[in-house]
This record gives structure tokens, sequence and C-alpha cells, in this order.
């Protein structure tokens, strides 16, 4: 690898024009409504792991189209109030696998929900959530990338994916032991790019921790690295010419560039300058865009893995400043 992208000094003045839908607003509102519209009947099911600092909770809830989700809720055992949340989205084809592969938050005195993604989990991690939608959509090219993708408004993959992702925060709130006024929101690549949209879509979170994040600037990304996940959408526009322009209408919809504008929490990126994943330019562009209090921290000589464990340890301090 080495540096491909825009350099450094251009990235934190890069701020490209948005593509950004007339209904853009009114399309968000009714499709959370609607889902609003089932219950969310989240269920806690405590289950026993061997673990004596933690509890940990087998967690159902009712997502978009009131279809179930499944995740994880872990509490530190040694608690004498209501706890700060940190709700956390998974990275592509993942899925929520084990409740002791997630112990950071518990052990650092938080909650932690963890949101399994529909139609994921067979790739590095094992996932429980079938994605169920009734409507079928356009043939796609193998991935989640380009699921309906010629239709915003019934059959796109992530207008259920990011609906989730709302109702996520909500089940997670749900828990008595929960502060509902605490909430953060989290993760690496597709799990960044789904926590800007939950930062944007949910007002009141006060911080989102976006790594890496997939989902920003799709036109720059398609067109700046042939790799996977972006690729899935280069190869559909190869094969399918005359769909190029109702492609990125669609993407509009999904954006975290567009997200970003709507997102007010205090917000801690970060990216790798050799990224061909995420590029740094595409990071950026929501970096840029973010209405709240940010931070970035830039890894120069790292790709997608971007600042590992470093970067652990930045989001532990920065939530301690934010919780208090």
């Amino acid at each position: 690898m080495a540096f491909f992208d825009l350099p450094l000094p251009e990235l934190k003045t890069y701020r490209p024009m948005r593509e950004e839908p007339a209904d853009f607003d009114s399309f968000w509102k009714s499709t959370l409504d609607e889902a609003r519209a089932f219950p969310l009947d989240a269920k806690f099911e405590r289950v026993d792991y061997g673990l004596v600092a933690q509890e940990t909770y087998d967690v159902t809830f009712n997502g978009f189209g009131g279809q179930p989700i499944k995740g994880w809720l872990i509490l530190p055992t040694n608690r004498t109030k209501k706890l700060p949340v940190v709700v956390e989205y998974i990275g592509y084809g993942g899925g929520r696998n084990f409740a002791f592969d997630w112990l950071l938050w518990s052990s650092a005195g938080y909650a932690h929900f963890i949101m399994d993604t529909r139609g994921q989990g067979s790739t590095w991690s094992t996932g429980d959530t079938p994605d169920l939608y009734a409507d079928g959509g356009n043939a796609h090219f193998p991935g989640s990338m380009t699921k309906g993708i010629l239709d915003p408004k019934h059959y796109y993959y992530y207008r259920r994916v990011f609906t989730d992702a709302v109702r996520a925060i909500e089940a997670a709130r749900s828990r008595p032991e929960v502060d509902e006024a605490q909430i953060a929101v989290t993760g690496g690549s597709q799990g960044g790019g789904i926590s800007i949209a939950a930062a944007a879509l949910v007002p009141d979170v006060v911080a989102a921790m976006p790594d890496v994040p997939f989902l920003c600037h799709y036109r720059r990304a398609t067109e700046l690295v042939d790799s996977y996940p972006y690729k899935e959408i280069a190869e559909y526009c190869h094969v399918h010419r005359d769909k190029v322009d109702a492609v990125f209408n669609t993407l509009s919809y999904f954006d975290g560039v567009n997200l970003s504008v709507r997102a007010k929490a205090k917000t801690l990126f970060s990216t790798g300058l050799m990224d061909q994943v995420c590029p740094p330019s595409t990071v950026y562009a929501a970096y840029n865009h973010w209405a709240g209090e940010k931070d970035i921290k830039v890894y120069p000589y790292n790709g997608h893995e971007g600042g590992g464990s470093y970067q652990t340890l930045e989001k532990v301090k920065f939530l301690k400043k934010v919780f208090g």
C-alpha cells in the first residue's frame, strides 16, 4: 500500500458538494413512522457464559417492518446507578457472534448493546438475524450493497438496516438499568457508517464514534478504489449501464455525507490514510460535513484496520469526557 488519495492538508478541507434528494427528511420521517407503527417488543433473556463481572442478555426487538432483530445487552455487575449505554453496530459481513466477544464497554462501566445486522453474519463472524423482505427487489450483485438499489422507498437494503439501528437505540433505552439521556453509538467500517446514520436519525444521541466509516460519498468511492464492498456497486453499474443515475439517486438517501449534516452529537472519527476499502477522502467528506462538535484521529501508515487498539484507547478517553 501507499498514499493514493488527497494529501492530508487537502483532506482537512475536503467538503464536497452534496447530492441530496428534496424529500430526504420526509423519506426518513415516514420510514421511521412506519417502523414505529409496530410494537418494539424488546425481549431480554439472561444467558450464562460463565462471566462474573458482566451480566449478558440475549436480545430480540422489532426493527424495520416489525421484523425480529437479534442483539446482545451486556451490563457490568458492579453498578449502583443507571448507566450510560454504548450501542454498537457491526462491520460488513459480520454478525453478533458470542456475547463474550464484546466485553470492552461493560468493562469500562457502561451498558453495551450490540445490534446484529440482518442478512449478514457469515463472512467473518456469525449472525442470527435473517433479512426478511416480502416485496423482493431487483436482481443484485452478490452481497448486500445492491439489494433493492433501484427503489429507495421500498426495497433498498440499508433502509431496513438504518431503521433497525434506530430501533436498537430504542430497545437499549427500554432497559431500567440504562440512562436514557446518555447514549453513544459506535462501530467500524459498515458499523461506522451505521453509527453516522443513527446519530443523524436520533437527534438526542450524545456521542458518536465512527471508525474508518463505510457508506460515505459512494460515487467517489466507486471511482477511486477497486475493492469490495464498494466494488459491488461498480460491478452492478458495469452490467446495468442504463441504471447508473437510478443507483446513485437511491444511495443519496443513505450517504453518510448527507446524514452527517443532521448529526449534532459530539463525535470522534478515525481514518487510515492508506485505507483502500474506505478511502480517507470519503471519511473526511462525512467528517467535514458533521454538524456537531468533532475530532478525528488519523493513522497515516494504516489501511482499513485503522488505529486498532490505539483508537480504542482514544475512544475510552473520549467517552470519559462525554459521560463525565
